[in-house]
């Protein structure tokens, strides 16, 4: 006990030496102010935001959120079919990337042999550095036509006794922004699936499949759970950035005001909507457009805080269990 005590104190004196070190404290120094720089840009953002939007917050109240009209020529501001259109783009590219997504995780990680996994990582991820403006014009030139052409006429075909699939084909729409949407979320869901998969510890495998278990009941029971939170955690970072994509959803999505009615309507998200008319606004009009804006900032901003707080769950579960 008593060595233990003089061990402590010795490295307590060493700490104290060295924090009192003008280069371990000019460090400590630079390395907080940078992290009190990041906070406040994220406050100033939040706090400007909110002062150019507050002449539409004081005019139009809290029941601009659900109210669907939108006509600037007689001051009516109504968010409420940007938010839907947001909503629906969003949570089918979320549906359909994340499965797509867990799927080549578990592929890559469980089944495929390093030469195979290796490039089709690589091929996966470098859809991340595609241009939003590549994606938009391939939308619009390639996956439009295709849909209007052949997809579109078979699914109203085989599934149009589904509510919402029916209506007019179209090269522009709400179909096409959920597919792009779906394709440049991907790679962010699939990178991060992939490394908590991988992060599994191999003794759970190993114990599963020792007592009889084939690789499906052991991707079921011990990898699949252990990964929930990561995985979820995964998807809701690829649904901050459906949200908040603008360029590409802006050239295929169609643009109008109006609530869609089924899927190949055209539509509007709150990102497209500021790109398309604030360049153009002008008063109230413009103090609107900035209003949606700080209502996108705060959605983004809740969903990114709910996705590290989860992928932090499953990885402070893992260094726990190493420490064990």
């Amino acid at each position: 006990m008593a060595i233990d005590r003089l061990e402590h104190s010795q490295r307590s004196a060493l700490g104290l030496k060295n924090r009192l070190k003008p280069g371990d404290w000019l460090f400590t120094a630079v390395t907080g102010f940078a992290a009190i720089v990041v906070l406040a840009v994220v406050a100033g953002m939040f706090l400007e935001l909110t002062q150019q939007a507050w002449p539409a917050l004081r005019a139009g109240g809290i029941s601009v959120v659900w109210d669907t009209a939108w006509d600037p020529s007689h001051k009516v501001f109504g968010v409420g079919a940007f938010i839907l259109g947001t909503l629906i783009t969003s949570v089918f590219a979320l549906v359909f990337a994340t499965i797509v997504a867990v799927l080549v995780a578990l592929f890559l990680v469980e089944i495929a042999p390093g030469w195979v996994a290796r490039p089709v990582s690589y091929v996966v991820e470098l859809l991340a550095a595609i241009p939003s403006v590549v994606y938009g014009l391939w939308g619009i030139f390639v996956l439009g036509v295709f849909i209007r052409d052949h997809l579109g006429p078979a699914l109203i075909r085989y599934l149009g006794w589904v509510p919402f699939v029916d209506g007019t084909p179209l090269i522009t729409g709400l179909f096409s922004a959920c597919l792009i949407l779906t394709i440049m979320i991907l790679p962010t869901v699939m990178a991060v699936s992939r490394d908590v998969i991988a992060a599994v510890p191999r003794s759970q495998r190993e114990g599963i499949l020792a007592l009889g278990a084939t690789r499906w009941e052991m991707i079921r029971i011990a990898v699949l759970p252990y990964a929930r939170s990561g995985v979820l955690g995964a998807a809701i970072l690829g649904l901050a950035r459906a949200v908040g994509e603008t360029l590409a959803v802006t050239l295929v999505i169609g643009n109008s005001v109006q609530i869609p009615g089924n899927i190949f309507a055209p539509a509007y998200t709150m990102a497209s909507v500021i790109a398309n008319q604030f360049p153009e606004a002008t008063g109230l009009h413009r103090a609107a457009l900035i209003e949606v804006a700080l209502i996108l900032l705060a959605i983004t901003f809740v969903i990114n805080v709910v996705a590290r707080l989860l992928v932090w769950k499953v990885t402070g579960g893992q260094r726990a269990v190493v420490q064990e």
